[in-house]
């Protein structure tokens, strides 16, 4: 191997996996890029308010976006999933996948016009991907994978690389969709809560509730997400469906408190978020019942 090789070698970032998946809507056979570990390639930064870990540049790599390459995506008609769920599509989730081929595609372009699943992943193959998973799970059946719940952590994680997309090409509006796709975490997370509590969808097909890769915040993680989602991005222009929405945010978060073993399992900066949010969200209940 020449000098140049190695170096090139030793600056990739992800490979094409020996695994071979098999589309289970069109039955294309294809291998799925994933990202190298190690070597400096990830530098942990902050963690937001979102519980998404930010990542410093490295001098070696540079800028390095791991949640472009979860999705495993079909590169003949763009079916999408996360891993453990892609052979599970049932046999009329299939048809209704193929129905939609066409569509699914379409939609993408008029976004992303070159975007390329056979050629390793930039950031507009990541965030196609995600919304592709968030799409395709309408395919799935209720009662086995928990769709509803997978859907609002897509939404979540399209939204962080349109955040991305934005910093690198600013003015193209990636911000807009950045908040459309908080939009649409706030209603698939509170939706799957609503399920759950009802008894129509359980959330045990979700082995990893994350949101992002690094830690796995778990169920409670989840209800900080719905009642963060809920008081950022839930009803603001009427007056009483805000107060009434606040509440519902203040409930969830309050369940978090009663859970005896949280502050052991959860690390500090994690319940430091659920305090400030409880106190923001009473403060304005406060103002408003004033």
């Amino acid at each position: 191997m020449s000098k140049e090789d190695k170096e090139e070698k030793e600056l990739k970032v992800s490979f094409f996996s020996k695994k071979e998946y098999t589309c289970p809507s069109c039955g294309e056979m294809f291998h799925k890029e994933e990202l190298l570990s190690g070597g400096g390639r990830l530098i942990a930064g902050g963690l937001t308010l979102e519980l998404h870990r930010l990542f410093e540049p490295s001098v070696k790599y540079g800028k390095v976006y791991p949640l472009i390459y979860q999705a495993v995506v079909c590169p003949e008609c763009w079916f999408a999933s996360m891993e453990t769920d892609f052979p599970l599509l049932p046999p009329v989730g299939r048809e209704r996948a193929k129905t939609d081929q066409t569509r699914r595609k379409e939609d993408i372009r008029q976004i992303f016009p070159d975007v390329d699943f056979t050629e390793p992943r930039g950031l507009a193959e990541g965030a196609a991907s995600q919304y592709l998973v968030l799409r395709c799970y309408d395919f799935y059946e209720s009662k086995y994978t928990s769709p509803t719940i997978k859907q609002g952590l897509t939404a979540l994680r399209a939204a962080w690389i349109f955040d991305d997309l934005n910093k690198s090409f600013p003015g193209q509006h990636y911000d807009w969709l950045g908040t459309l796709f908080r939009k649409k975490a706030q209603y698939f997370y509170n939706e799957a809560l609503i399920r759950e509590q009802s008894g129509i969808e359980a959330m045990s097909g979700l082995k990893m509730y994350g949101p992002d890769l690094d830690k796995n915040y778990g169920y409670e993680g989840m209800l900080y997400l719905c009642a963060y989602l809920r008081y950022k991005y839930g009803p603001s222009h009427n007056a009483d469906e805000r107060k009434a929405s606040l509440e519902d945010a203040r409930r969830t978060i309050a369940k978090l408190f009663g859970m005896g073993r949280m502050s052991k399992d959860k690390p500090g900066a994690f319940l430091d978020l659920v305090r400030k949010l409880y106190e923001t969200i009473n403060k304005e209940l406060g103002t408003s019942d004033a």
